[in-house]
C-alpha cells in the first residue's frame, strides 16, 4: 500500500467515524420512509398514465365498432337497391374498421395486462411501506428511549454534562476543604506546643532563647517584689492586731 493510499484509508475511516457518531437514525429512517412513498406515487401516476392510454384506445375502438355497425347497414341497403358498387364499397370500409378493432383489441389486452402488473406493484409497495413504517416508528421509539436512558445514566453517573462538572467541583471544594481542616488542626497543634509563638517571633533562635531568658527573670522579679510586699502587709497586720488586743487589756 502506497502513502497515498494509506493517507486515502485513513480519511475514508476518520468519515466514516464522523458520520457514525452524527448520524441521526430517526432522520435517516424518515428519509427511507419517503424515498418509498415517492416510489409509490411513481407507480400511481404510471398507472394513472396507462389507465389513460388504454381508455383512449377503447374510445376510438367503440368508434371504429360504431362506424363497422354504419358499413354493415350500408350494405344491406346498397344489396336492396341493387348497388353492388356501394355494397362492395361499404365492405371494404366495415373490414378495414374490424381489422382496427382487432389491432385495438390487442393493444387494449397489452396494456391492461400491464395495468394488472403494475396494479400488483402497487399493492406490494403499499404493504412494503406499511410494514417499513410500523417497523420504523418502532426503531424510532426503541433509539429514543435508548437515547433517554443514556443520558440520565450519564447524569446518574456523572459521566457528561453538568453532572460531570459538579461532580468535579464537589470533589475540588472536597479537597480544599480537606487541606484546611488539616492546616488548622496543625496551627492548633502549634499553638498548643508553645511552637507557634516561636514561629511567629522575630529574630533567630538566640534571639528568641534570650528574650526567653529575659521574660522569665522578669516574671521571677515581679513574683518575688510581689511576695515581698504580701509579706509586708501581713506583718503590719499582725503588728496592729497584736497592739489592739493589748490595749484591750
Amino acid at each position: 500500500m502506497t502513502l497515498f493510499d494509506r493517507i486515502s484509508f485513513a480519511v475514508r475511516a476518520w468519515l466514516n467515524d464522523l458520520l457514525n457518531r452524527t448520524a441521526d437514525p430517526s432522520a435517516e429512517l424518515d428519509y427511507s420512509y419517503e424515498q418509498m412513498r415517492d416510489e409509490l406515487q411513481e407507480v400511481n401516476r404510471g398507472i394513472a398514465d396507462l389507465t389513460t392510454q388504454k381508455k383512449r384506445l377503447e374510445l376510438h375502438r367503440e368508434r371504429l365498432r360504431s362506424n363497422a355497425e354504419k358499413h354493415d347497414e350500408q350494405v344491406r341497403e346498397a344489396v336492396r337497391q341493387e348497388r353492388d358498387d356501394l355494397a362492395r364499397r361499404a365492405l371494404q370500409k366495415k373490414h378495414a374498421a374490424t381489422d382496427q378493432i382487432a389491432d385495438l383489441d390487442e393493444q387494449i389486452q397489452r396494456l391492461q395486462a400491464t395495468q394488472d402488473r403494475l396494479v400488483q406493484r402497487q399493492v406490494d409497495v403499499r404493504g412494503r411501506i406499511e410494514g417499513f413504517r410500523t417497523r420504523k416508528e418502532t426503531l424510532k421509539a426503541r433509539h429514543e428511549a435508548a437515547r433517554a436512558s443514556a443520558r440520565v445514566a450519564e447524569a446518574f453517573t456523572g459521566v457528561g454534562g453538568e453532572m460531570g462538572d459538579v461532580s468535579r467541583a464537589i470533589e475540588r471544594a472536597s479537597e480544599r476543604t480537606e487541606q484546611m481542616e488539616a492546616r488548622a488542626a496543625a496551627l492548633e497543634e502549634l499553638e498548643e506546643t508553645g511552637a507557634l509563638d516561636d514561629i511567629l517571633s522575630d529574630g533567630d533562635e538566640i534571639d528568641r532563647e534570650l528574650e526567653r531568658q529575659s521574660t522569665e527573670q522578669r516574671v521571677d522579679r515581679e513574683l518575688e517584689e510581689l511576695k515581698t510586699q504580701l509579706g509586708r502587709e501581713t506583718e503590719a497586720t499582725d503588728l496592729e492586731a497584736a497592739e489592739t488586743e493589748e490595749a484591750a487589756n
